[in-house]
């Protein structure tokens, strides 16, 4: 698949999509909102205080690609943690990840709301549209397509010393070959919007 981000003139970024990939890229980050699970809406009239300061799980996910999207603070899947800093990372983690959630929620919803607004335009045209985000949706955009990558990438065992480049010659009927694909698709529209959004 085709498909890059170039930077706009006064910031943010353009990248045109047809239909199939509009579909796969929708469908892929409501997977990742799935995968993330639903957010604790506040209670009606409950003080938004309490919100900011509820606490979250102190466990890692079970699920390796939670675990990828949620990782421990102090210490790492390589290392086996002293009980300081296991309890350190209990204690950030309790703190943190409801919110950590929540932004990873909001960066996909935003990508599927874009893709939707896109999609109505692309109706009136065959071949897709044209996506046009401004410098703060491009920084939403950057964040799902980094959680997508990172959700499909351990699907993969793609390692982090590992590019995921053996994953261009898998054959045909590789049942992975298709994730292998939007991993790699992924790759191409994140590192080109990267490449917008630098000065």
């Amino acid at each position: 698949m085709a498909g890059h981000f170039e930077a706009l003139p006064g910031g943010g970024a353009a990248a045109a999509f047809d239909e199939v990939e509009i579909s796969i890229l929708r469908s892929l980050a409501v997977q990742l909102m799935e995968l993330v699970g639903p957010g604790d809406e506040p209670a009606e009239g409950a003080d938004p205080l309490d919100a900011l300061f509820a606490e979250g799980p102190s466990e890692p996910p079970s699920d390796p690609a939670l675990a990828r999207l949620f990782p421990d603070a102090y210490g790492g899947p390589d290392q086996v943690p002293d009980d300081d800093a296991r309890a350190a990372s209990a204690e950030f983690r309790r703190f943190t990840e409801n919110d950590l959630r929540a932004r990873k929620r909001e960066d996909a919803l935003a990508l599927v709301r874009s893709l939707d607004a896109l999609s109505a335009e692309g109706d009136k045209k065959a071949e897709g549209a044209v996506l046009r985000l401004k410098p703060d949706e491009s920084q939403q955009w950057l964040g799902a397509l980094n959680d997508l990558r990172l959700a499909i990438g351990t699907r993969l065992e793609v390692s982090d010393e590992d590019d995921g480049s053996e994953l261009i010659g898998l054959p045909d009927d590789d049942p992975r070959k298709p994730m292998a694909m939007a991993y790699l698709w992924l790759g191409g529209l994140q590192e080109t919007l990267i490449e917008t959004l630098m000065p």
